[in-house]
């Protein structure tokens, strides 16, 4: 009897987790550099919340501008419940052929020097310190990113959604090759329509670069949490700078 109870129990659990809904997490993948460091490109990919839709979107970054170059970024959704993520995926890649093979991103992948995704316990969310270079023994010191929540102006879409304010975020350079430093990198002064009513922000990550004969390229990694249909959606924010 105690047996039979605790299967009956068990097999509900996985029925009420199996029926849960919840929010999408984009997988973030870096693409690279162009071998000048001028341009950084990235894709986000994953199964939209509420629709169970595949997506897969690819950002590619003016480093000099802090700008998408012109036509990007390139969003593919396949309309299908039964559509393979892998499809959506070789649906935006071919989009982006172009691009790619002009500024040769895969030829330059960069470091991912630090990379802190929403699934890490105790992480410090607004702060993270890594090294630019790949190699040991590490020459030089190391790099710290910290971010601040900010509030601004709720954009229309948002007054019912987020009632208590909106939120945009401000991003500094905290250490300099092991020094301390206080180098304003980003200050949102609106919430871009693209973040869909933003609900909270955390620096994930650092890419960083060293072209040839250039001055060295960095990108924090912001992923934003933003209101999604069944919960929190999480997407990805790329900041370049040149320390």
């Amino acid at each position: 009897m105690i047996l039979r109870r605790a299967a009956i129990a068990l097999a509900t659990c996985l029925a009420a987790t199996a029926g849960a809904s919840a929010g999408d997490f984009s997988t973030f993948q870096s693409l690279g550099f162009s071998p000048d460091g001028k341009v950084y490109a990235f894709e986000e990919f994953g199964i939209q919340d509420g629709s169970g839709f595949p997506y897969s979107n690819v950002y590619f970054i003016d480093t000099e501008k802090d700008a998408y170059l012109s036509g990007t970024p390139i969003r593919v959704r396949i309309d299908s419940e039964e559509a393979d993520i892998a499809k959506a995926r070789a649906d935006s890649h071919d989009k982006a052929k172009a691009l790619i093979d002009q500024h040769k991103v895969l030829s330059n992948t960069g470091v991912l020097a630090a990379f802190n995704p929403m699934g890490e316990v105790g992480a410090d969310r607004k702060r993270i310190e890594y090294m630019q270079h790949a190699v040991e023994p590490t020459p030089g010191g190391s790099f710290a990113l910290a971010l601040e929540e900010i509030p601004l102006d709720l954009t229309d879409n948002c007054r019912d959604i987020t009632p208590d304010g909106g939120k945009g975020f401000r991003l500094k350079l905290a250490k300099r090759d092991g020094e301390a430093a206080d180098v304003l990198l980003h200050e949102d002064k609106r919430v871009p329509e693209s973040r869909r009513c933003p609900l909270s922000y955390q620096v994930s990550g650092a890419m960083t670069f060293n072209p040839i004969g250039a001055d060295p390229v960095h990108v924090a990694l912001v992923l934003v949490r933003s209101f999604g249909f069944e919960g929190a959606d999480g997407r990805w924010i790329a900041v370049p700078f040149r320390p």
